[in-house]
């Protein structure tokens, strides 16, 4: 039997932090499945659309992890209990950052339980250097021209700097020092 988990999140952007979680759960489930958020009614600004992201989290697993057959990405709007019935996927995998992210998660993974009973959700404590990573803090840092380039991918960081000077922010254009 092959053990599938889904990962789902919004990933805008996809930083060392969600990196690292899809990695351990790759040791763990035999098939990880990244469910990217497509936000069509968005309850907050998103920078890069759905393909933009998964090309991001694609891009980014091949260029650390070589490529590996077992992570796949979607695109999902709707409810994760629904993505996971439609795949056939028996574990929602989250991570926790900070102890404030366990009653987010706490309450989500119940809320998923009542909707699905049959789906488990599987908690995973990030690594300490990533505890303050967040995709928001990303993208603040790189919109007013901070180096990036310890939290996210190269090809992450091209695309937030690129993204940022197309709309007309310049200042990350005054961190190119950096990137070089």
């Amino acid at each position: 039997m092959i053990r599938r988990a889904l990962y789902p999140g919004t990933f805008d952007p996809v930083h060392y932090g969600h990196i690292d979680l899809i990695r351990r759960a790759a040791l763990i489930f035999d098939e990880v499945v990244v469910g990217v958020y497509s936000h069509k009614k968005p309850s907050k600004s998103i920078l890069f659309t759905v393909d933009e992201r998964r090309k991001m989290i694609e891009d980014a697993i091949n260029v650390l992890n070589g490529t590996d057959h077992s992570i796949t990405t979607v695109p999902f709007s709707g409810l994760t209990v629904d993505l996971a019935k439609e795949l056939g996927i028996p574990v929602i995998v989250r991570g926790l950052r900070v102890f404030s992210d366990f009653e987010f998660e706490f309450r989500f993974a119940l809320a998923n339980r009542r909707m699905a009973p049959s789906l488990e959700t599987v908690n995973l404590i990030t690594r300490e250097e990533h505890t303050f990573l967040s995709s928001t803090t990303v993208r603040e840092i790189a919109s007013l021209g901070g180096d990036v380039s310890s939290m996210v991918p190269p090809n992450v960081a091209e695309a937030l700097y690129a993204r940022y000077e197309a709309l007309g922010e310049n200042l990350a254009s005054q961190s190119a020092s950096l990137r070089d």
